[in-house]
């Protein structure tokens, strides 16, 4: 069964609707992806959700065209790593392979959210 309870906000949340906007932008603008934002206003903002405030850090981050696919943000992190330790270790066979292979899943991925869009 669903449940249906209906989620109140906490009588300790002294945080507005507009305030927790300005929260999710601001550290965005940061380089936060939106996973990250959601842990960030948990951890440091005392905010449990924000579907509490009727919004999602998505559609926040899409209306101020923010919003970065999380999964094509960390593969490019990824292959910066990896581009960067093969540099400086030419013979490292593995690294060699985890290139190639994080390569085609990013492109993988970057066709996918192409097709996606059409």
């Amino acid at each position: 069964m669903a449940n249906t309870q209906k989620l109140e906000k906490p009588v300790w949340l002294k945080y507005t609707e507009k305030e927790v906007k300005e929260i999710i932008i601001k550290l965005a603008k940061k380089g936060l992806t939106a996973e990250k934002i959601g842990l960030n206003l948990r951890d440091q903002y005392g905010i449990p959700n924000v579907k509490l405030y009727n919004i999602k850090i998505k559609k926040v981050l899409e209306e101020e065209n923010l919003f970065v696919e999380p999964t094509n943000k960390n593969l490019k992190e990824k292959l910066d790593k990896i581009i960067n330790h093969f540099k400086k270790n030419k013979q490292d066979k593995k690294t060699g392979r985890a290139l190639i292979i994080t390569k085609a899943k990013l492109k993988k991925r970057d066709d996918y959210m192409k097709k996606k869009q059409e």
